[in-house]
């Protein structure tokens, strides 16, 4: 691998394949056989999961050998309840951290002291908070009362010769004892009593024995051997964070079946037996497009299964409505739930989609719906409404917010799936389609900037009128939503970024995150509410706007810091309340796909990677090294054509930069430019001189002088001059591919 050496702060490169000796260098380096990250997976080694302990203090009544379930050999735990005993005897079990799936427990039998079996209750729950007689979420609480299986808790008749029981959906007779079946949790609470309507299959007394217990996992199984990505860091934290990610997202990637998804209405044939990426582990259980915008990058740059996410968006295309309408998930009688901005996510992941995995296959079959969301059922309301959305009608959004009138948030989205889609319609070769694309954003960005932009704080108002005010005024709040993706899609210049961003982290910044509303004005508590999705654009915004890095950093301390402190741990929440509580309770999802944007926050912008041609044919390597502490990152991601490797070192007076990208893709390289007038670059010892500059996908990211960009191409070459000069990186290169950096030229051997 060859090595470029930038003094005075500047950067160090190398592409393609090449391999050339070098000198040593600080730590750190990058080698395909590199395991030192294994230590940071959080998933299970097999699909047989074992609780780690009981909690002591929630034993009570009469409880023999309490840990003897844990390790499924010598002495069984045992319950035992006499009709005279007050106590009821219980215990609960803790996984460790939140696991997803079918319980089996293990009898070594039971004892009657009366007619019928002896019955035990389970309760499960992500947190102790919420860990009670009820769990905190079961299937039953989202089934109409005629069709629920149980009232938050699952049943068991004990038998009395030793036998293995499952907890699957159903009942063991007709309508009594009952079981919801699968669960997302950490802890589960076992107690020797019965439900008054199951006799006389159950009573409340005598003994149970239990030898073991176990958990089929049914998440994606994300062992080691399975990441063709990864990432670490001289953070510990960072680094940890970003594998929590990965496993949040794999607890909520599973097959989609009947009886263990959504009940209202979501089972589909359609779906049926396909593996994909649910909106949550234990709640929701139902692929929505929306959460795709974070969860589904969690998936490529970790394990590159796209599956997951092609079934998905395929199935909601096949259902879109005559209007060009996009159902966002299964749910409500037949893919009817009514959200107004998902059908724009739908645009914005599919387009991920082809980029990251190069599947210009389903691109171009699906091409005709993508039309048909962007241009006739947004576009003719952008007609109607004079050149932005103005929305009159549907029910809400990601947040399940009635929000009405020309909203930020709404014609953000909408400039940004419009530029994603152009940059695919290119791709395609549908000239037109792009140019018309590109020409709407831009007008949309321009229109949205007259309207709604608040020049008294330097931010984007809502944009709606408030609850129960009449006429066309503009409430005088402001959204993280809509904020955060105007950046992304241009709609302001550097200048006015950073200004937003300097409102927006002042005025709502929370021990736990960023809130996603300045204010109460629309409703009680939003000022105090986070969302980990929404946050994540924000912080793009941040990452992307130079000078604004340290924000970034700063924010996600708080926001993943507080998530992976907290109740269950590892597993990042749905959404954060006051007080950094669960924001609806127990019924809030604590391991939810669409909250893992530290992942792509690390590998797309820290260590820089990011697609810009299918399948990464064509990449951009522009790593952030700005803002935070780091002193060195390195990690890769998987693509069609191998893995893109990307390791940075730096300290005070030098940094070093290493790349190594597949044979046959090309791309650009940002250098981040040097700080003081004494630098030079050097390949091996001999100084270099001039670089070529070329486009990047956010060319904000240049604005200052942030960084130089340098193309980087494959195939052969013949001599190239920069700047009238040029040196040769000498006769010890070995490549597989020849490539040009900073005119410096290798060819083949």
């Amino acid at each position: 691998m060859m090595i470029l050496f930038f003094k005075g702060v500047a950067a160090a490169i190398i592409a393609a394949s090449i391999s050339c000796h070098a000198a040593a260098v600080n730590k750190p380096n990058i080698a395909l056989e590199d395991t030192d990250w294994h230590k940071y997976v959080r998933s299970p080694s097999t699909s047989i999961v074992k609780p780690k302990s009981v909690l002591a203090a929630n034993i009570t009544g009469n409880v023999a050998f309490p840990n003897g379930l844990l390790n499924g050999s010598g002495s069984s735990t045992v319950l035992t309840r006499k009709e005279t005993d007050d106590k009821i005897p219980s215990i609960v079990v803790d996984f460790g951290q939140n696991v997803v799936g079918i319980v089996s427990i293990k009898f070594s039998g039971s004892t009657n002291f009366s007619e019928g079996f002896p019955g035990l209750k389970l309760a499960f729950s992500e947190t102790q908070q919420f860990l009670t007689n009820i769990s905190d979420f079961t299937r039953s609480d989202n089934m109409p009362e005629d069709e629920k299986l149980t009232n938050g808790t699952d049943q068991i008749a004990v038998a009395n010769d030793p036998y293995t029981w499952k907890n699957r959906a159903g009942c063991q007779h007709d309508n009594k004892v009952c079981s919801d079946g699968l669960h997302g949790f950490r802890y589960m609470k076992i107690w020797l009593d019965a439900l008054e309507n199951d006799a006389p299959y159950t009573q409340p007394y005598g003994s149970v024995s239990i030898s073991n217990i176990e958990l089929e996992w049914s998440g994606y199984l994300g062992t080691p051997d399975t990441f063709t990505g990864w990432f670490e860091c001289s953070d510990e934290d960072l680094t940890q964070w970003w594998f929590d990610g990965v496993y949040t997202a794999d607890m909520g990637t599973d097959t989609f079946l009947a009886n263990e998804t959504d009940p209202r209405d979501s089972a589909t044939p359609t779906l049926e037996g396909k593996e994909v990426l649910f909106d949550g582990a234990k709640r929701d259980r139902d692929p929505y497009v929306g959460d795709l915008g974070v969860a589904a990058l969690t998936s490529y740059l970790s394990h590159d299964n796209a599956e997951s996410v092609r079934s998905i968006l395929a199935d909601l295309a096949e259902h879109q409505r005559d209007d060009g309408w996009i159902p966002p998930a299964s749910i409500r009688n037949n893919y009817t739930l009514n959200l107004y901005d998902y059908p724009m996510w739908w645009v914005v992941c599919t387009v991920d989609m082809v980029m990251y995995t190069g599947d210009t296959g389903f691109a171009m079959k699906y091409y005709n719906v993508m039309q048909k969301v962007l241009d006739d059922y947004y576009g003719r309301n952008l007609t109607a409404s004079g050149g932005l959305l103005n929305k009159t009608n549907g029910y809400g959004d990601y947040a399940f917010l009635p929000r009405s009138g020309v909203i930020t948030y709404y014609n953000a989205l909408y400039a940004h799936a419009l530029k994603s889609a152009a940059k695919l319609a290119e791709i395609l070769g549908h000239e037109s389609d792009h140019n018309t694309w590109t020409s709407r954003a831009i007008g949309i960005n321009q229109e949205l900037l007259a309207r709604n932009w608040d020049a008294s704080v330097g931010a984007f108002y809502d944009g709606g009128p408030c609850p129960n005010k009449s006429g066309d005024s503009i409430c005088d709040v402001h959204a993280q939503d809509g904020n955060g993706l105007a950046i992304i899609a241009g709609t302001v210049n550097s200048s006015m970024a950073t200004t937003l961003l300097d409102y927006y982290g002042n005025s709502t910044a929370l021990p736990y995150g960023n809130a996603f509303y300045d204010k109460n004005l629309l409703q009680d508590g939003f000022s105090q509410r986070v969302y980990a999705f929404i946050s994540y654009f924000e912080l793009v915004a941040r990452f992307t706007t130079a000078g604004a890095e340290s924000s970034a950093y700063e924010e996600m301390k708080r926001l993943y810091g507080w998530m992976s402190t907290h109740d269950p741990e590892v597993t990042f929440w749905e959404g954060i309340g006051p007080n950094g509580s669960p924001y609806e309770d127990g019924f809030t999802s604590m391991a939810h796909g669409w909250s893992t944007g530290i992942v792509p926050l690390m590998s797309n912008y820290v260590l820089g990677i990011k697609p810009t041609g299918p399948g990464f044919k064509t990449w951009e390597i522009c790593p952030v090294i700005d803002g935070g502490n780091l002193t060195w990152a390195r990690g890769q991601v998987g693509t069609p054509h191998g893995p893109v490797q990307v390791s940075w070192s730096k300290n005070d007076n030098t940094f070093e930069l290493y790349i190594d990208t597949p044979k046959g893709t090309s791309g650009v390289i940002c250098v981040p430019s040097p700080r003081s007038k004494d630098n030079s670059v050097s390949v091996d010892g001999e100084k270099v001189k001039g670089t070529k500059t070329a486009a990047i996908e956010e060319p904000s990211a240049t604005d200052g002088g942030r960084y130089k960009v340098i193309e980087v191409e494959g195939g052969v070459l013949t001599m190239y001059q920069l700047e009238s000069e040029f040196v040769s990186s000498g006769t010890d290169c070995i490549h597989n591919t020849t490539i040009l950096i900073l005119g410096v030229y290798c060819y083949q051997q």
